[in-house]
């Protein structure tokens, strides 16, 4: 985490890969933002129903962390898909395109991936100087946002076996029961096994979702891969969770981000 014991209220507190050490990157928690009720505190998606205002001191002080201007902290319009940006100028927030996944070799800009149980996956070629952020619920990670990320990263002169990634807080197999047309639809995927699911009630299933995650990378060549290990439905204190939310009888959520940052000072370094 960025800091220990009491955190101050406007700090944003978030996790770290130690993979990923030397990057400026950070897996956002839900605290040290503004928003209030059911989007407390560090809530940084637009469609939420969040305050305008709020949304906007969030995304500034998780900016100020990564070392960006407020407008270089992207985000895309995430459909559970494949389509990956290849971001070379920054665009307006909330006008990203449809995509789950960004890739960039450009200083100055940041990538923001959100989530409320699906996996944030961050990547950087260091050598290269090429960052690459995706989202990967299981429809995405199936239908092969992962492959697509590492595929576009390696267009803009990455090396898959350079290529170091972390797979972020998401829901964890405890908490994430499926049924069996999921399972039918992941080993339809071409890299998964039965080993990814655990017997649940009745025909109910647990999907590791994290665990998924690292075999499609593995699969893309990716060299160096970590997992944070963190349960989002299981952990209310520190992130937003959809399953959560729906257990609890729905209403509004906020979601958490993810971002990893190419610092103007960082020159060739990512």
């Amino acid at each position: 985490m960025n800091a220990g014991g009491d955190i101050a209220t406007d700090t944003p507190v978030f996790l770290e890969s130690a993979v990923l050490a030397g990057i400026r990157h950070g897996f956002f928690t839900r605290v040290g933002g503004v928003s209030e009720g059911p989007y407390a505190s560090l809530n940084c998606s637009v469609t939420s129903g969040d305050s305008p205002d709020a949304l906007q001191e969030n995304r500034r002080r998780i900016a100020t962390v990564m070392g960006v201007a407020p407008a270089h902290l992207l985000g895309i319009t995430q459909v559970h898909g494949i389509e990956v940006a290849t971001v070379d100028v920054p665009w307006r927030t909330g006008e990203g395109p449809r995509a789950d996944a960004m890739v960039t070799d450009r200083p100055g800009l940041a990538l923001g991936i959100i989530t409320a149980d699906c996996g944030p996956v961050l990547l950087a070629d260091p050598i290269r100087g090429v960052i690459g952020a995706a989202h990967a619920g299981w429809r995405g990670a199936v239908a092969g946002v992962l492959d697509e990320t590492v595929a576009a990263m390696l267009r803009l002169g990455a090396q898959a076996d350079r290529i170091l990634a972390a797979v972020g807080p998401c829901i964890g197999q405890a908490s994430y029961e499926v049924g069996p047309e999921v399972r039918d639809q992941v080993l339809q995927g071409g890299v998964a096994s039965e080993g990814f699911f655990l017997a649940g009630r009745g025909d109910r299933l647990q999907f590791d979702l994290a665990g998924y995650c690292v075999a499609r990378l593995r699969a893309s060549g990716v060299g160096t891969i970590d997992v944070l290990g963190c349960d989002t439905c299981a952990d209310a204190a520190r992130f937003f969770s959809h399953r959560r939310r729906v257990l609890a009888g729905g209403g509004p959520i906020g979601h958490q981000i993810s971002v990893i940052a190419r610092p103007i000072e960082g020159g060739a370094q990512a």
